[in-house]
C-alpha cells in the first residue's frame, strides 16, 4: 500500500498505524507525515493522531466526525455512556464531550470545541477479561467503531449517571429505547458486581415492565442481588428522599416523581 492509498481509505489514523501499514522506520514515517501535514493533507488532532483532509477541503474548513476521532483515541477505545446513546440516536440532548472506555492511561483531549474524555473500564471487567461484553462494532465511513450496545449502555449510565449528564438526561434518553435484550441487561448488571447498580437496574426495569415487556424472572434474578441494606442512588445532598423498599434504594423524591427541575 502506498501513502496516498492509505490516506484515501482512512478518515482518521494514528502515526503507529501509518508506519506499520507502510512498513516505515520511525524517522521515515515522521518525515512523510510532516510532508503531508505541510501539504494540508492531514490535520493533527493530538500527538500521533491525524484526521485526513479530503480533496476540496482545507485543514481549516474540513468536516471532522468526532465519533471516529473518539474511537481512535486509544487502540482499545469503546464509545460509551452518553456518547454511546448519541451514537445510537437515543440521546435526549447533544453533548460536546465524548466519552470512551479504555484500559489505558489517557489524558482528556480538546479539539475543535469537543472534549474527548477517557474513562477506565470497570475494574471487574479488567480482572475478568470481559472488557468487550455487550460491545458492538459498527462501520462508519469505512472504518470500524467499537461502541457499547444499548443493553450495556443502559447499565453503564445507571451505574454512573454523572457521565450521562445527570438523572433527567439519563431518564429521558433511555426511555427513547423501544427494546432491550433483557437477558443481556441482567447478565451485564450482575457481571459488574455492584449491588447498588443492580438495584438501580431492577428499579428502572420494574418501572417500565409493560413498555419493555419485562418478565418477573428478570426482576427475581436482580432482586436476589440487590443491596442488603438501604443505599443512596446519589452521593449528592438531594433533599427529600423516598425509600424504594423492594430494591433497598434511597432515591431523591423529585427523581421518583420525575420532577426534573428539582433533581440535583
Amino acid at each position: 500500500m502506498t501513502a496516498s492509498s492509505f490516506l484515501a481509505t482512512h478518515r482518521v489514523f494514528t502515526a503507529d498505524e501509518f508506519g506499520s501499514t507502510l512498513n516505515l522506520a520511525p524517522s521515515s514515517r515522521d518525515s512523510l507525515l510532516g510532508y503531508y501535514r505541510q501539504r494540508g493533507r492531514i490535520l493533527p488532532v493530538r500527538r500521533g493522531l491525524y484526521w485526513v483532509v479530503r480533496a476540496g477541503e482545507t485543514p481549516e474548513n474540513c468536516t471532522v466526525d468526532p465519533f471516529l476521532v473518539a474511537a481512535k483515541m486509544t487502540d482499545d477505545a469503546v464509545l460509551a455512556y452518553h456518547t454511546a446513546l448519541e451514537f445510537h440516536g437515543r440521546a435526549y440532548s447533544g453533548f460536546s464531550e465524548l466519552q470512551y472506555q479504555t484500559a489505558r492511561a489517557a489524558r482528556t483531549t480538546t479539539f475543535r470545541g469537543w472534549r474527548f474524555r477517557a474513562v477506565r473500564f470497570p475494574k471487574v471487567l479488567q480482572q475478568s477479561g470481559d472488557l468487550f461484553f455487550g460491545v458492538e462494532e459498527h462501520d462508519r465511513s469505512g472504518q470500524s467503531v467499537r461502541v457499547t450496545g444499548l443493553e450495556r449502555t443502559l447499565v453503564d449510565v445507571l451505574d454512573r449517571p454523572e457521565l450521562c449528564g445527570g438523572w433527567e438526561e439519563l431518564w429521558r434518553s433511555v426511555e427513547m429505547v423501544e427494546f432491550f435484550d433483557l437477558d443481556q441487561v441482567v447478565e451485564y448488571a450482575l457481571l459488574l458486581g455492584n449491588a447498588t447498580t443492580v438495584g438501580k437496574v431492577g428499579w428502572f426495569l420494574d418501572l417500565h415492565r409493560e413498555s419493555l415487556m419485562v418478565q418477573e424472572e428478570h426482576l427475581r434474578i436482580l432482586r436476589e442481588k440487590r443491596p442488603r441494606q438501604p443505599r443512596y442512588v446519589s452521593r449528592r445532598n438531594c433533599g427529600r428522599t423516598r425509600f424504594i423498599a423492594e430494591w433497598n434504594l434511597v432515591v431523591p423524591q423529585a427523581l421518583a416523581e420525575q420532577r426534573w427541575s428539582e433533581v440535583a
